[in-house]
């Protein structure tokens, strides 16, 4: 995850947005006075984004709230006076400290009662529309929160189906079977097998022989790398919780039954829950219920502690929490 604070983060990226706007005719006060907030909030803020500068500094606070509030207005009214629009794109945004994500709702709420042309494209784990509410009471109408979730089977066949047809290479019914149930439709997975599937088919078309072929490949490249690099992060007992969760798969699985599989009353393992929760590798849909923030990582557990022993089996095999999904 980028520890980096979010002015470290912000200030070459905008910096390199002014000297795109820079380009645009209609040089002018606005663009000027942007590079000069820039310059301020980034001394002030002990940032250190390249040696070009342009203008003098202008006079920052040293309060984020304020400054971040500057800057970025800064930005935007130059771009409206160049008749062209700011993006600004922030992957994993849930992991901004609180103060920093209170300070960006702040700054894009000011923009926003402008009406000022400033977007803000953040991706983030399913908590972070209660981590914006948590900064902000405000965060839930100023944006939107569209979820990138599994597709339904149309959807997830012709994403794997079409780009491979577009250039002469056709699947087997058996082969998008396969791969359909073991990527359940998540998209980046449908890329990844669809890829590793592409590498083994000699020719076309692509078979079950094939798509089996393909999931070794993507299930090794994924236990070597996002998966095993989130493993590596927990802590013994972390990994005991996480491995407990994974006895119900993908879906959401109550925090007692987790602690019940653990032989642990609730209160004791509320701690491991709310760490797996800080480190990103899960999230709470509504109260009482946890789940992994990565599809298939449930599998992925099973495969690297297989000799995982519940305290109490029937808890997770029986009654409303039956497992959905089980170690092939």
């Amino acid at each position: 995850d980028d520890q980096r604070s979010l002015a470290e983060q912000l200030t070459p990226q905008l910096h390199k947005l002014l000297l795109q706007l820079n380009r645009i005719a209609l040089v002018g006060h606005s663009l000027t006075r942007a590079f000069g907030l820039l310059q301020g909030f980034a001394s002030i803020f002990k940032v250190k984004y390249g040696d070009a500068q342009i203008g003098v500094a202008e006079p920052v606070t040293g309060d984020l709230n304020l400054d971040l509030t500057e800057v970025l207005s800064a930005v935007a009214e130059a771009a409206a006076a160049r008749k062209t629009a700011a993006v600004i794109l922030i992957d994993e945004i849930h992991t901004l400290k609180p103060a920093d994500l209170g300070a960006l709702m702040m700054a894009l709420h000011r923009i926003s009662q402008r009406q000022l042309p400033l977007l803000l494209l953040g991706g983030g784990l399913p908590q972070l529309a209660r981590l914006a509410g948590d900064a902000k009471s405000y965060a839930e109408r100023l944006f939107d929160y569209p979820a990138v979730e599994r597709l339904d089977q149309a959807g997830a066949t012709e994403a794997l189906v079409m780009p491979a047809r577009g250039l002469g290479v056709e699947y087997e019914a058996a082969a998008i079977a396969h791969i359909l149930r073991e990527t359940s439709g998540y998209p980046f997975f449908l890329q990844l097998w669809g890829s590793h599937a592409w590498a083994v088919a000699p020719a076309s078309p692509i078979t079950l022989a094939h798509a089996r072929a393909a999931t070794k490949r993507a299930l090794k490249h994924l236990d070597e790398g996002i998966f095993n690099s989130r493993y590596e992060r927990l802590t013994e007992r972390q990994r005991q919780y996480a491995r407990a969760l994974a006895e119900f798969g993908d879906e959401p699985a109550a925090s007692g039954d987790i602690a019940a599989l653990m032989g642990l009353g609730v209160n004791e393992a509320a701690p491991m829950r709310d760490e797996l929760i800080k480190k990103g590798m899960a999230y709470s849909p509504e109260r009482g219920m946890v789940a992994f923030t990565v599809p298939l990582f449930a599998r992925y557990m099973k495969r690297r502690m297989p000799d995982f022993q519940p305290a109490d089996r029937a808890t997770a095999l029986s009654g409303k929490r039956k497992p959905p999904h089980r170690a092939k």
